[in-house]
């Protein structure tokens, strides 16, 4: 369970066993809501394996993801069990997620300083994301930037080296990528076919291969194509 997850790193023997006594991993088919927003939250859910997202819903009722989350990850936006969830987690893979009762891992980390400043480091990661996309959000940055800026990130996080570059090794459909946006699928779409014209990216099927990692950051961070 333990194995290469930044989460437990530091944490000290005895709470790992502790931890393993109180969860269990469980297996989820693609598609599986593992979170849901306004109901209460008394587990808390760690990716094992497989990948999931996170999600608000607009007022029109389409989704903006927040995170995609990969091995390791800590799924839950807080630990304490004090408020309901404000967000959706579905898995977009086939995952495996250790789950355990909240108030047993809170009282985990009441006893262990390591795992409590693992899960405040995490958390802080994910405020830190959260502003940067309000940063992008607000700031006059081109639709076609957004998206390479997301790509790139998603490269560098999930990204297998091809002979043509980097491919993220995740299924990106359209309609998934218009949902990380908050845009219509037509403007996604659209967005797509001009990093591909700018010969930043290919597109086979569902899978996007960044063809040069240091032109596509070099596009977004300053909108000039070199």
């Amino acid at each position: 369970m333990t194995e290469g997850l930044a989460l437990f790193k530091e944490v000290a023997p005895d709470t790992l066993q502790k931890l393993r006594k109180y969860g269990k991993i469980q297996e989820f088919p693609k598609g599986s809501l593992i979170i849901r927003a306004k109901e209460p939250l008394e587990q808390i859910y760690i990716q094992i394996d497989g990948k999931s997202i996170v999600y608000n819903l607009t007022h029109t009722g389409n989704r903006k993801i927040l995170f995609i989350f990969g091995r390791g990850a800590l799924l839950n936006e807080h630990v304490l069990n004090e408020h309901h969830s404000a967000t959706y987690c579905e898995t977009i893979e086939k995952s495996r997620i250790f789950i355990i009762p909240a108030d047993r891992f809170v009282r985990c980390m009441q006893q262990d300083f390591a795992l409590t400043r693992a899960v405040l480091a995490a958390q802080e990661r994910k405020v830190w994301r959260l502003g940067h996309q309000l940063k992008n959000t607000m700031e006059s940055i081109y639709m076609e930037r957004r998206l390479a800026a997301k790509l790139w990130k998603l490269a560098r996080d999930f990204g297998v080296n091809v002979p043509e570059g980097i491919e993220i090794n995740i299924n990106l459909s359209v309609t998934f990528l218009a949902d990380m946006l908050g845009t219509p699928r037509e403007t996604a779409s659209r967005l797509c076919r001009t990093l591909v014209d700018y010969r930043l990216i290919q597109m086979k099927g569902k899978r996007i291969i960044i063809i040069n990692p240091q032109r596509i950051s070099a596009f977004y961070r300053t909108g000039e194509i070199q």
